[in-house]
């Protein structure tokens, strides 16, 4: 069902069929109306950062182009995304299958917009496969004559083949906003030559239900020692080793992604997870004893869920800990844990971000330059920010992080007035996303909501 703003004299919901028929199969649309929109990211993947992103730009959208304009998302995972998106007359669940070329084609051939959602949308850090997802439907759109717009993303390390389909094809981009000036500089230095602004990440704006306030209190099922406080230090974890996804034919089926994607796996990996399960268990063991403080270990994508059991059963004193993940909760009831622990250490790009509006002092293990990038933004990098693949080989990266948990939790107000500026600048930026989409689509003369 198409919804579209109502006008006198035209009948079927509004849409005129030969209007409609013009602009869905020449990418033409003479009256200068956005009926249709398609939200291209990283959606169904039981991943926080990636549902509040697109629950935030679903609110922009609407802000901007009215309540009528028809929403399509496509995923890779139908049921997993209709946990957190109900479909109605104006959205549009689109699922498409692994090998997506001609399925995207088709998508974006019916719309008169297109938004690149996915935070991480210019790198190759999670799997090539993405990347070349959000270029094709850069390709598809450009090739019809639809804007495009990436919103509100971020550009990290790429392959050498990557950066020369990144340089070719963004250029056909009409606008790309990036999340943190850092990205913005790494697509101006890889040649990129479409209209760059930079902002802040859309989960700023995110809202949470008022009910889910201090879900973690709520749901912290364990038995607290008497030598233990009520503080709880959060934990944001993620292997390393899983990434990137390769596609192959075929695989081991414990290393299935979802065919034909398979995680990174080898003996080497293996080992590799096993400690870093062993040295977060040894550093959880150490938080309580010396700071007696609760861990709360939370998994911002389901696919932190094995490192976390890892760690978990590594550990000495298990009891005073919990795992919160993403495939139990979802993005509001997460960030209401993230907002309510007493201090944070992320590994998680979104982790970082939706704790930053209670102020949460925080420390980052980074393996990316997502975290990077907000960390330099947030003036926090030199101090806060462990660049985990560059120490990975030194003993001291966790002596480097015990030292640094020890200062921030005996002064925790050391970095406030850093998270307090910066979470007040990046909200402000946020707000503007939706500002330069009105902006851009007024200057190329499309009608949008005043």
């Amino acid at each position: 069902m198409e919804i579209t703003p109502k006008k006198k004299g035209i009948e079927n919901n509004g849409v005129d069929s030969k209007l409609k028929f013009k602009i869905n199969t020449k990418g033409e649309n003479p009256d200068k109306i956005i009926r249709k929109v398609m939200l291209m990211g990283y959606n169904g993947a039981n991943n926080t950062g990636s549902e509040t992103r697109l629950i935030s730009i679903i609110e922009d959208v609407r802000k901007v182009l009215g309540p009528d304009v028809q929403i399509t998302i496509p995923t890779l995972n139908e049921e997993n995304l209709r946990r957190y998106i109900k479909e109605d007359s104006n959205l549009n669940i689109a699922p498409i299958p692994s090998i997506f070329f001609f399925a995207i084609r088709t998508l974006v051939k019916e719309q008169d917009l297109v938004l690149l959602v996915e935070g991480s949308c210019y790198m190759d850090t999670w799997t090539s496969a993405l990347l070349w997802a959000f270029l094709w439907t850069t390709k598809c759109a450009n090739s019809f004559n639809i804007p495009c717009i990436a919103y509100a993303v971020d550009a990290g390390d790429l392959s050498v083949f990557n950066k020369f389909l990144v340089k070719r094809e963004a250029i056909k981009t009409d606008l790309i906003i990036t999340r943190t000036s850092y990205a913005a500089d790494k697509l101006l230095k890889m040649g990129v030559t479409a209209p760059i602004k930079h902002t802040a990440d859309s989960a700023f704006t995110f809202q949470t239900e008022p009910e889910d306030y201090n879900t973690i209190k709520k749901n912290w099922n364990i038995e607290t020692s008497s030598e233990t406080t009520d503080d709880i230090v959060g934990i944001a974890v993620i292997d390393f080793n899983l990434w990137p996804v390769v596609i192959r034919p075929w695989g081991r089926k414990e290393n299935l992604y979802k065919w034909p994607y398979y995680f990174s796996r080898s003996p080497k990996r293996i080992l590799a997870s096993k400690d870093l399960a062993y040295k977060w268990a040894a550093e959880a063991d150490r938080i309580i004893e010396t700071h007696r403080k609760n861990i709360a270990f939370i998994c911002m994508e389901e696919l932190d869920e094995p490192l976390a059991k890892n760690i978990v059963n590594n550990m000495r004193h298990p009891k005073n800990a919990r795992i919160f993940s993403s495939s139990e909760f979802n993005a509001s009831q997460m960030t209401e844990i993230l907002r309510n622990v007493d201090f944070l250490v992320t590994s998680r790009y979104h982790a970082a971000v939706l704790s930053l509006e209670a102020r949460i002092p925080q420390i980052a293990v980074g393996h990316d330059p997502r975290l990077k990038g907000l960390y330099k933004d947030l003036e926090l990098d030199e101090d806060y920010l462990i660049d985990y693949i560059s120490e990975r080989n030194s003993i001291n990266i966790w002596n480097h992080l015990s030292n640094s948990i020890d200062e921030l939790i005996k002064n925790p107000r050391k970095n406030y007035d850093k998270i307090n500026k910066g979470f007040v600048e990046h909200l402000a930026k946020s707000k503007k996303n939706r500002v330069i989409l009105k902006e851009f689509l007024e200057k190329k003369g499309w009608d949008v909501e005043s």
